[in-house]
């Protein structure tokens, strides 16, 4: 017959017991952790934890950390460093799984200075690293399943071989969007050389993958100036291989062949550009009498103008600002200097989000637009000093200056969203009184003697093929837009094209939509007879004139 008296006492000894252990093992835990002179790493954690003292510990005096810190308005200069540091760090930690493989490559010597060869024998390129090639090949192939409108113009004209003969030298961001494009362009009969118009937006592994596949690519993420106008004249300057069209996306190419080749440039059948920039240099040679070959503008075409730059811009705005800054918009006070179609994209989706968002601008008719959009136009220099964020959308120069830039406030964003990198003053910030910290990919704090830093995006260039990516389905209407316009100027008769600037034919366009219609399972209404020629229009189109305003 058990003792229930003595089983209680038993259990409240035991109990007792544990108790005791316990407080030893919680001692010798607070005793190690909070010691200003030990350093506890995981092993110390599980032993701890794991076993029980079986002898009386020496109880350990606590010690306090007495150092205090002063915490100014701005960090010292040691401590800006420090911040940035660990900033960079943390910064590399957590988007290095999501960034492109381009980004976790180690090797920093120059592809410049290496030696690479394809699996064909072939070294007739410069990239990263021809090893990236299959990761490159794999990112294409997501690509192609969200551009089935070039794709299919691809299998309908393959047979034809409407490029046979032609060599294309194109200047364009290298991404997976860009190589399904110059893809095509070869398996219509084109042979390829291509390099980057922007030294941030290459993806190295596409690279790669188009150099496996014999397109000679020289270009890399992180170029230097020098490294970009090597690349561009490597790709025109190639012995027994003279180009007869250009690709061109801001006319760097265009200049450098007309600057340094003219006798390879008078050869040229025609130049397909895409950008305001290189457009505004094609009407500046035509003016002046020097443009010794037809030019197609892609820019100002309606696909391009509504698609890649309205509404692409609308969401990879936000994109290449969250991924850089991490900030949140709401109510930040943001001035978008341009309104025209990348401006108005980019108000669109930051007005969605609660920012305040003004306008800069000279044209009265795009001011009107943004004041009935309900935006406040404004002159930068009204605003500057209460300003979070300045985007500039104008393909101008010195839109944003030194001296505004000196007035801004501490912590203000400053990026572009134009193509040329002119539009941000930035020269006038590289100067010894201001100091640069890089605190993670495309992203610079400049300093200023009183400790205000200014946060600039891709230092100037292009933000959201240089901080992130574009959508590939917008890409997908630009790049068959400007496969058709190659076809074209290639394949027109002598004397169709003079020696000037035209606008994508209305009848190309109309084709670029119509193939684009099919992926929301679109149907377009037919006119019959009777409305056609009450409208005097032919029933396969064109359906609106070259002046109509969409």
């Amino acid at each position: 017959m058990s003792d229930p008296a003595g089983e209680a006492k038993l259990e409240v000894k035991q109990a007792s017991k544990e108790v005791k252990e316990s407080e030893n093992v919680a001692e010798k835990y607070s005793a190690m952790t909070v010691s200003k002179n030990s350093e506890m790493n995981m092993g110390d954690l599980s032993s701890a934890f794991s076993a029980v003292p079986t002898h009386k510990p020496v109880k350990k005096q606590i010690q306090f950390v007495e150092d205090k810190q002063e915490f100014s308005r701005f960090p010292t200069k040691a401590g800006r460093r420090s911040l940035s540091r660990s900033i960079s760090q943390s910064s590399t930690d957590s988007y290095g799984s999501a960034a492109s493989y381009t980004d976790s490559s180690d090797d920093e010597t120059s592809p410049r200075d290496k030696t690479q060869v394809n699996s064909k024998g072939s070294s007739d390129f410069c990239v990263k690293s021809i090893k990236q090639n299959e990761f490159g090949r794999r990112e294409i192939e997501i690509a192609e399943q969200d551009m089935s409108a070039l794709i299919s113009l691809r299998k309908r004209a393959q047979s034809e071989k409407p490029l046979a003969g032609a060599k294309i030298v194109g200047c364009t961001h290298i991404t997976a969007q860009t190589a399904v494009l110059i893809e095509t362009l070869v398996a219509l009969g084109a042979q390829c050389r291509w390099t980057a118009c922007n030294i941030y937006s290459t993806q190295n592994e596409v690279a790669a993958a188009l150099s496996e596949t014999g397109v000679a690519v020289f270009a890399w993420k992180g170029e230097s100036e020098d490294d970009f106008w090597w690349c561009i004249d490597r790709c025109v300057n190639n012995e027994g291989w003279q180009p007869n069209m250009i690709l061109d996306d801001g006319g760097d190419l265009t200049h450098w062949m007309y600057k340094k080749y003219p006798n390879v440039f008078k050869k040229i059948r025609g130049i397909v550009e895409e950008s305001v920039t290189g457009v505004h240099r094609l009407y500046q040679l035509s003016k002046a009498g020097k443009l010794c070959v037809p030019a197609m503008n892609v820019n100002d075409s309606v696909t391009k103008q509504k698609f890649d730059n309205l509404y692409c811009c609308r969401e990879s705005i936000l994109d290449g600002l969250k991924r850089t800054t991490d900030v949140m918009f709401g109510g930040k006070q943001v001035v978008v200097c341009g309104y025209g179609e990348v401006g108005k994209g980019c108000c669109a989706a930051l007005k969605a989000l609660g920012s305040v968002v003004s306008i800069t601008e000279i044209d009265p008719i795009c001011a009107l637009q943004a004041c009935m959009d309900g935006f406040r136009v404004v002159k930068l220099n009204e605003v500057i000093r209460q300003v979070d964020v300045i985007i500039t959308c104008t393909g101008n120069k010195n839109v944003v200056t030194r001296d505004q830039l000196d007035r801004m406030k501490n912590g203000s964003i400053v990026c572009n969203m134009g193509h040329s990198n002119t539009e941000i003053d930035v020269a006038s910030l590289r100067t010894p009184e201001l100091t640069w910290e890089r605190v993670r990919s495309q992203v610079d704090h400049v300093i200023w003697p009183d400790g205000k830093r200014v946060i600039l995006l891709a230092e100037g260039r292009l933000l959201n093929l240089s901080c992130s990516t574009v959508p590939t389905f917008v890409l997908s209407i630009t790049a068959t837009t400007q496969a058709l316009a190659l076809i074209e100027l290639y394949n027109a008769p002598e004397g169709r094209y003079k020696q000037d600037v035209y606008l994508l034919p209305k009848k190309m366009d109309e084709y670029v939509a119509s193939l684009h219609l099919t992926t929301f399972d679109a149907h377009l209404t037919e006119l019959s007879d009777e409305q056609a020629k009450y409208l005097g229009l032919n029933k396969n189109g064109p359906f609106k004139p070259n002046y109509y305003r969409y």
